[in-house]
């Protein structure tokens, strides 16, 4: 995998005995029918949830385009859906997120901006340090006037154990540049992902 994950690798038998442990602690039998390859495709479904520890989401962002006839108002990406897991319980947070920047003299493929989110998102994670890595990820490597991401999400550590609370979902959100610095630019940014002025 990672190199930040070769001095404490874990091979796939450790892993997999690990899933057993749990199944065992819960009260059932690993060894019946119905959970003899829980093991297997719980790692496996670990290596998809968690292939962000594999990956520089930064590198998403170096291949740019210099030739936009000199486009230097605002790029936005909405509704960009991710699945992450929190860090304090290891379940599930579902949500959106919403991606501006203003560019100076270069912008980036769209579909790098997802990825960019997908490659934090795909870690243990709190939301508002998964909001601050994707506005800095973006920050340090294009050098944009501007950057604004807003994330809304639901956490599964709430809604399926401790308070029991459905349909909350938790904001955050963070502005760099002229998204901070300009009460209009950022209310501009806020309008076109349908946070103010709307019904939504």
């Amino acid at each position: 995998m990672s190199e930040l994950r070769s001095e404490n690798e874990v091979t796939q038998d450790q892993a997999e005995e690990a899933v057993r442990v749990l199944l065992r602690w819960a009260g059932d039998d690993p060894s019946r029918e119905g959970l003899i390859d829980t093991p297997k495709r719980v790692v496996k479904a670990y290596r998809d949830w968690f292939g962000g520890y594999a990956s520089d989401p930064g590198d998403y962002l170096r291949r740019t385009f210099k030739e936009v006839d000199g486009y230097d108002e605002m790029v936005v990406l909405r509704d960009i859906e991710f699945e992450s897991h929190c860090e304090h319980h290891m379940a599930p947070i579902i949500g959106r997120a919403h991606v501006g920047y203003l560019p100076t003299n270069r912008v980036v493929g769209i579909s790098k901006l997802a990825r960019v989110v997908d490659g934090f998102a795909k870690r243990f994670q709190v939301q508002e340090k998964l909001t601050a890595q994707i506005a800095h990820c973006i920050e340090e490597t294009l050098k944009p006037a501007g950057v604004a991401v807003v994330i809304d999400a639901s956490h599964e550590c709430m809604t399926t154990r401790g308070v029991h609370k459905r349909g909350v979902s938790m904001i955050t959100s963070q502005m760099l540049g002229a998204f901070r610095d300009d009460p209009r630019t950022r209310m501009e940014f806020l309008q076109f992902i349908g946070i103010h002025g709307s019904n939504r």
